[in-house]
């Protein structure tokens, strides 16, 4: 049986690698939870040439401890920008959780002339979508967008993009057309400060009103001039998204946090993230938010069978 058919999520306070505070969240989590952006690395698979976040291993086991802590029981990994094109240390990641009973899915990232065996490979692993990072990936560009689309179209998998905000406007014409939803990762690359002044931002929220899109709430710390999540900017920028497409807001805790390796912010505390999401979602008015986002939306997006708790 899955972990994730429990009632109660286990939490327990203890030291996690590569995430700050040894606490609990303040907030218990339901049923089913999910972390939807969580990375692993392994020094036995070489880093792609130009790759610029170099971090040390952290494995599922790793992971599986930081579930404890925060009470999350599903997960999706993402193959880092740190490995190309190469998914193998994220397939392994995913077969190891699978061992441990953890459901969870994978976002691969490709070129787009892999076969159909390979996809179906991918498929049967658990993929359920590909990412193109323009700011920090090794491969690909924004000429890519409708070519990757095309092909994963037949599969019914999404397109994860990760862009700097003037990109996502000049390509605004594409994300229209595409055949396939599109996720947008840490807030969609949107710094506070541009919630409502960017078109990038108004761009986001058409998107998602449309039916287009979804966005992750993952990487505040990224995002934020403070590079935490604890900033009270991020407030707004949340509830943006929140109020305007509550069905299509997931959630990631952006484990094990490459840019703090690389010395870029501070180590995020994951409890205190799971708590800043539980305050945006009280501060819709709608108590069912957080089970939306962390439950119910990631089970639409990434085909996870229904808990317990969200049985009619």
């Amino acid at each position: 049986m899955h972990r994730d058919s429990l009632v109660t999520p286990v939490r327990t306070a203890h030291t996690v690698r590569f995430s700050a505070g040894t606490a609990a969240p303040r907030n218990v989590v339901p049923a089913g939870a999910c972390d939807c952006h969580v990375h692993v690395y392994d020094s036995r698979f070489p880093a792609a040439p130009q790759a610029r976040l170099l971090p040390p291993d952290a494995s599922a086991l790793d992971y599986a401890a930081l579930q404890q802590r925060i009470g999350t029981t599903r997960v999706v990994l993402v193959t880092p920008s740190t490995y190309g094109t190469d998914n193998r240390p994220m397939l392994e990641g995913l077969a190891a959780l699978g061992a441990m009973g953890v459901q969870a899915r994978g976002v691969a990232v490709i070129d787009g002339t892999e076969s159909d065996d390979e996809l179906q490979h991918l498929q049967a692993a658990g993929v359920r979508g590909v990412r193109l990072n323009l700011s920090l990936g090794v491969s690909g560009t924004a000429a890519s967008l409708l070519p990757l689309a095309r092909r994963i179209a037949p599969l019914g998998w999404h397109l994860q993009l990760l862009m700097a905000p003037d990109v996502l406007v000049a390509q605004a014409d594409v994300l229209h057309q595409l055949p396939v939803p599109v996720v947008f990762d840490h807030f969609g690359r949107i710094a506070p400060a541009q919630a409502g002044r960017h078109p990038a931002h108004g761009l986001l929220l058409a998107l998602l009103q449309g039916g287009q899109a979804w966005i992750k709430l993952s990487g505040g710390y990224i995002v934020s001039e403070q590079h935490s999540v604890e900033d009270p900017a991020l407030d707004t920028l949340a509830a943006s998204y929140l109020r305007c497409a509550p069905d299509r807001v997931v959630w990631g805790s952006d484990w094990p946090h490459a840019t703090a390796s690389a010395g870029v912010q501070p180590l995020p505390d994951d409890a205190r993230q799971v708590d800043r999401l539980a305050d945006w979602a009280r501060d819709t008015g709608d108590s069912a938010t957080l089970q939306r986002v962390l439950v119910d939306n990631p089970a639409a997006l990434y085909g996870f069978t229904p808990t317990i708790s969200s049985l009619p």
